[in-house]
């Protein structure tokens, strides 16, 4: 089984920073792909951000500039660096890996989620 495990989000003003981080654990072989999706009430969910194990990056358009993810391959956590951050960027953020393991292959897993309210 493999838990990933977010954390990191809280409330800052318009213009601030947060970092989110998000541990995965368990019976890994490898991971293939980590990202971090967001969701607001109402609206579908989105891609913000993912890597790929060799270091690919893509962003949203939203966000490009001003979000970074990276990855510790040894800690199999993924982060990402969140700076400028607007109002707009309220959400629930999630975190979504695309991990292989013996007994299962390549599967998606997904954290609980953890949220982010920008707001003066």
């Amino acid at each position: 089984q493999v838990q990933l495990m977010e954390s990191g989000g809280g409330l800052v003003q318009p213009g601030g920073s947060l970092r989110l981080s998000c541990a995965a654990s368990g019976s890994i072989v490898s991971i293939n792909t980590m990202g971090w999706y967001r969701h607001t009430p109402g609206k579908q969910r989105e891609l913000v951000a993912r890597i790929t194990k060799h270091g690919s990056t893509n962003y949203a358009d939203s966000v490009k500039g001003r979000f970074t993810i990276s990855m510790d391959n040894p800690k199999n956590t993924v982060y990402l660096q969140m700076n400028s951050l607007k109002p707009e960027d309220t959400a629930i953020y999630s975190c979504n890996g695309n991990i292989y393991t013996y007994s299962k292959g390549s599967l998606e897993y997904w954290g609980q989620g953890t949220t982010v309210t920008v707001s003066s």
